[in-house]
């Protein structure tokens, strides 16, 4: 049978939304409670809703009794503090699974594309079921910065690169493509990262939000993302060559552009 798929997604596996007014919108994320967790970056997240909710990012396959990434917990004491982000959250009407605040620091390109990563929400899931995806809901201006994917981790040529205007909404199918985030700062970024499960209300909130599958992509200097597959290379290969040295098989080295 499969899984239920959101139509909008189909072609490029993203879509962006109309930008949201943020700054109608309070600055709520600032009074929340952050946990550190390992991320893209040097990153701290806020959960909204977890496993159980309880203050803590854990996927929910590592839980007793391990589940999907649906059916999160609110949890009160957060969700007393962010009463509209998690309106934000519900708004599509969307099974949600985890759903946070990412605080993340400024870092450089070499950072993002070296520290790109696939998720796995869709672990557990039971045949028929809607395929769990993410969306980012960029809540600080960040003009500068750029959502990173690939569907290729070491091929640049793959790249597309979105931009995180405050109010920017982006879904992404993130078990499709390795991504990360290039944040220039100065200050943090703060984004809202929910975890929602394809289907009608998912399709229709997209549509009624004219989800784009094919935004504009930022051009990046030729010698810049050069420089920086290199560095990426050195990085994975400098790990690689730790981790064998404790006799922990980490990853294959990486293949050579």
């Amino acid at each position: 049978m499969g899984f239920l798929t959101c139509a909008a997604l189909a072609e490029t596996g993203y879509v962006v939304l109309d930008r949201h007014d943020q700054q109608a919108d309070p600055v709520e994320w600032t009074d929340l409670e952050y946990v550190g967790w390992r991320s893209s970056g040097i990153t701290r997240f806020a959960p909204l809703a977890s496993y159980a909710g309880e203050i803590e990012c854990n996927g929910f396959w590592n839980h007793t009794p391990p589940r999907a990434d649906r059916d999160g917990v609110w949890i009160p004491s957060q969700v007393e503090k962010a009463p509209t982000l998690v309106r934000r959250a519900l708004e599509p009407g969307a099974n949600v699974g985890r759903c946070r605040v990412i605080e993340l620091q400024p870092n450089t390109y070499a950072d993002a594309i070296y520290n790109l990563h696939q998720d796995d929400n869709n672990r557990l899931n039971e045949d028929g079921s809607g395929w769990v995806v993410r969306a980012w809901f960029n809540l600080t201006d960040d003009p500068d910065s750029l959502l990173l994917l690939r569907s290729d981790r070491f091929d640049p040529a793959t790249e597309v690169r979105l931009p995180l205007h405050a109010g920017s909404r982006i879904i992404v199918d993130t078990q499709r493509f390795w991504h990360a985030v290039w944040h220039q700062g100065p200050a943090p970024r703060y984004s809202l990262i929910t975890s929602w499960t394809s289907g009608p209300e998912l399709d229709a909130y997209i549509a009624v939000n004219h989800g784009d599958p094919h935004p504009a992509s930022v051009s990046l200097p030729a010698a810049l993302v050069e420089q920086a597959q290199a560095e990426m290379h050195r990085r994975i290969e400098e790990r690689r060559r730790l981790f064998e040295a404790q006799g922990i098989v980490m990853e294959p080295p990486a293949p050579l552009s």
